[in-house]
């Protein structure tokens, strides 16, 4: 990738990217708007007749399935090629969605729904791992941006447009589970026309000569030799823990200080608007700062923001809280997810963005059951540990995450241009 510091606007960056990119940032928040599933999923069982526990362990087999869909989907990145992995991803999907409206036995609709929630995830590393290919180093952090801000926005409009197609179908989940299949093959399509092929991104990876091309022989133990990354990981990890916190024990803490639960409806909104509004705007900076400083600031932020939690709980301490993490997510979020692209060998790629998206997966899957238990045990006094968890993330993330901003050789002098804006 080049070098020289094209790190410019958010609209220059995204106007200079290559289709290829465009559609894959395009497609990632049209795939997110048709998110319905996981939303529906136990309103849908339910209103089958399942019962609530059923209904529960289907939505915890789609979340298994969510894990282990992106750790193939890292490897099938690199064999395959973004395009067709996308492409095999999304028009699976799509018929497996549609076939959870007919299937008649409750054995196979948790078998289904485990293999939406794994084939569905398969095209986001691809889609990461393309991303990473067709950008230029020193806009990396900027694109990844812009792949979270479609995430966010997408997941923000999704219930209320599987909500619209629930009533616009009688009451009925056809029409939504219908819609939601359609967006996923409208998805593949999409990803056959724009996206490159698998003997085009060779040639991306060379720099156009397709003798240099790096095979793709490598595997996830290639990932497991650099011990580095794995601290990175154990970062990713902590990061995936400690964040959901606010959707697990936060509620619970909120209802057991008889804090009105309009105040933690609200923090979650605004956590929301804030990072929507605002993680672009702030990444035009935080794209050129050193990847470990943004990383530590990061986790440091996060920490102070779940330990403020630990006050006395009301309606200032939830939003001063929640404000404070927010400020870390949409400073330290683009620098983290576009970092394994940056640091990974090209014939590696997929692999290194799977098992970023596999282990923060995983941690949001723990974090749940740790953030319970360690309620149960110590109630209100669970935030100074969780903050300080954060800040163990703190001092590791910093040592671990490399600095991937290169240095200008310093030859010939460019004069700048002077205006005035």
């Amino acid at each position: 990738m080049a070098t020289q510091n094209k790190s410019t606007g958010i609209w220059t960056t995204f106007v200079e990217s290559p289709m290829a990119v465009k559609a894959v940032l395009g497609g990632v928040f049209v795939n997110k708007i048709g998110g319905f599933l996981n939303i529906f999923l136990v309103l849908f069982l339910t209103a089958k007749g399942y019962s609530a526990g059923q209904a529960a362990t289907a939505l915890g087999v789609y979340g298994v399935g969510s894990v282990i869909g992106v750790l193939v989907g890292g490897a099938l990145a690199d064999r395959l090629g973004a395009r067709n992995s996308t492409v095999l991803s999304m028009a699976g999907s799509a018929g497996l969605i549609a076939a959870l409206l007919y299937l008649p036995s409750y054995p196979l609709l948790i078998v289904a729904t485990a293999l939406v929630g794994a084939v569905g995830q398969v095209y986001r590393p691809a889609s990461a791992t393309l991303l990473s290919e067709l950008t230029d180093d020193d806009r990396q952090v900027m694109i990844f941006a812009m792949y979270r801000f479609g995430l966010n926005l997408g997941t923000t409009a999704a219930p209320l447009i599987g909500f619209a197609l629930y009533q616009w179908g009688g009451d009925s989940y056809h029409l939504l589970f219908w819609g939601e299949a359609l967006v996923a093959l409208a998805y593949a399509v999409l990803a056959h026309l724009a996206l490159p092929s698998k003997a085009e991104e060779k040639r991306i990876r060379a720099g156009g000569d397709d003798e240099a091309a790096p095979a793709s022989t490598g595997s996830y133990a290639d990932v497991f030799r650099d011990r580095r990354y794995l601290a990175f990981l154990f970062v990713v990890f902590i990061n995936g823990v400690v964040y959901v916190q606010y959707l697990s024990t936060l509620p619970l803490d909120v209802q057991k200080a008889g804090v009105p639960i309009f105040w933690y409806t609200f923090a979650v909104a605004l956590n929301g608007a804030v990072v929507i509004l605002f993680e672009l705007v702030v990444t035009k900076k935080t794209q050129n700062m050193p990847a470990k400083v943004v990383v530590a600031t990061c986790f440091v932020l996060l920490g102070l923001g779940v330990a403020a939690y630990g006050l006395p709980l009301g309606p200032a301490v939830i939003i001063t809280g929640t404000l404070l993490w927010t400020l870390a997510e949409i400073i330290g979020g683009p620098v983290v997810f576009s970092y394994p692209g940056v640091v990974a060998p090209a014939h590696l790629r997929g692999r290194y963005i799977g098992s970023f998206q596999f282990v923060y997966g995983l941690g949001a899957a723990a974090g749940p059951i740790v953030g319970g238990f360690l309620f149960l045990q110590l109630g209100h006094a669970v935030w100074p540990v969780l903050g300080a968890l954060s800040f163990v993330a703190a001092a590791v993330g910093f040592v671990a995450t490399k600095d991937t901003k290169k240095e200008t050789p310093a030859a010939e002098p460019v004069e700048e241009p002077v205006t005035q804006g």
